[in-house]
């Protein structure tokens, strides 16, 4: 039997023994249980990474390990291994690292801003990085993802090879660039790399001194959970992302995605207090002053404000909600597109709801406009649930000539 053959029984043997069910299992690692029951089945072969992690969380002792095939290093190839992600730099050096950049911990924890003033390559990444980033509010996933995988392994790299005094930085960079890498990979509608990214930017951002990017990655993961229908499952893992000694910013954002998942199930009592959480949390939050790069959102200047109007409609308060997305959605930049057809679709959807089927109609059509640029898997969700609002007033001119476009914007993609 083949190695890859192996691992599943062996992991799914291992698990049982420890005690834990799949669902258990799946967060405990921030992976998707769908991906990992497949990974058990032998449907799925599982990456370096993810038996790193399973092997460390059973403790296997290198068990689970041995049985992943590793491709052999080419030198001469410029080919990167299979799999979505990859561990991006020797455990070795990433621990050596770690034990030596904790001491630093004021880079972050401080107040302080992150220097990159001592290392002109380095600066000259985190300007790439901030550029990369407004390019990916203008541009299609597919087309950013393969750069940004890139980036994130050269920045990896430096962090590896840097002096001391600099692996503490370039491993929080890399760290974003990683997060980022899995946000594009979730609008390109590839959970599991957005998932295995993820997982790579915690491991990145530990080894730089930061023991928070883990907490906030529950909160990543809440939102794939969310896109797939499992409200509960969104809950419980917001609300392990808001432990007191996190950062405010984490909890409040963590806060924020446990109440849109308790308006999916119209729990509106728990939704409005955990807006309020989160509101309060976010308040006073300066991550957007400054020169560290922001951990979630950098487009929405009131994150809470924002939600608030996505949660009042699912809590079926359509017409509040319009109005509260209508203000917000206001003070978006121009330029990004990316971030304006999410919450634009939301707008639309709430006036919909409202009876208001004209005025959704035309500010849908101006989105759909632009759609093309900017596809996401994401707010297809959202356009897709438009078109079934809009579907009841076909008598309506404005909903006939808006269908299709709605149409060629929900056509399966052919490559």
């Amino acid at each position: 039997m083949s190695t890859t053959l192996r691992f599943g029984p062996e992991l799914r043997r291992l698990r049982v023994e420890a005690g834990l069910t799949l669902t258990e299992f799946s967060v405990a690692l921030n992976y998707d249980k769908g991906h990992l029951s497949k990974v058990e089945r032998g449907e799925r072969s599982a990456s370096p990474e993810l038996a790193r992690r399973c092997d460390a969380f059973l403790g296997a002792d290198g068990e689970l390990q041995r049985l992943v095939v590793r491709p052999e290093a080419d030198s001469g190839s410029a080919a990167s291994p299979a799999g979505p992600c990859r561990w991006l730099v020797g455990r070795r050096a990433v621990l050596s690292a770690g034990t030596g950049v904790l001491i630093d911990l004021s880079l972050k924890l401080g107040g302080q801003a992150l220097s990159y003033a001592d290392d002109p390559l380095l600066g000259s990444y985190r300007m790439q990085f901030d550029q990369l980033r407004k390019l990916g509010q203008s541009t299609a996933p597919k087309i950013l993802l393969p750069l940004l995988e890139t980036q994130t392994r050269m920045v990896a790299g430096l962090a590896s090879d840097a002096r001391s005094a600099s692996r503490a930085p370039a491993f929080l960079l890399a760290s974003r660039f990683a997060e980022f890498t899995g946000w594009m990979a979730q609008e390109a509608g590839d959970s599991d790399a957005a998932l295995g990214w993820t997982g790579e930017a915690v491991e990145l951002a530990r080894a730089g001194g930061d023991p928070y990017l883990g907490s906030y990655a529950l909160v990543r993961r809440a939102l794939v959970t969310m896109y797939g229908g499992d409200a509960a499952g969104t809950v419980a893992l917001a609300r392990r992302a808001q432990s007191s000694e996190l950062p405010p910013r984490i909890r409040g954002l963590a806060a924020q995605r446990e109440a849109q998942g308790h308006a999916v199930v119209g729990n509106e009592v728990d939704c409005l207090r955990s807006l309020d959480r989160a509101r309060e949390l976010l308040a006073d939050d300066d991550a957007l002053n400054g020169a560290e790069p922001v951990i979630g959102t950098s487009h929405v200047s009131d994150p809470a404000a924002m939600s608030t109007g996505w949660c009042l409609h699912d809590l079926g308060r359509p017409k509040t909600a319009a109005e509260v997305l209508d203000r917000e959605y206001r003070r978006l930049p121009p330029h990004a597109l990316r971030t304006r057809a999410r919450y634009g679709f939301r707008r639309s959807l709430a006036h919909a709801a409202s009876g208001e089927v004209e005025y959704a109609c035309a500010i849908a059509g101006e989105l759909l406009g632009v759609m093309p640029a900017v596809p996401s898997a994401t707010v297809n969700s959202d356009v897709r649930r438009l078109s079934r609002e809009l579907s009841r007033f076909r008598s309506s001119r404005a909903v006939r000539d808006l269908q299709p476009a709605l149409a060629r914007v929900l056509a399966p993609a052919h490559d």
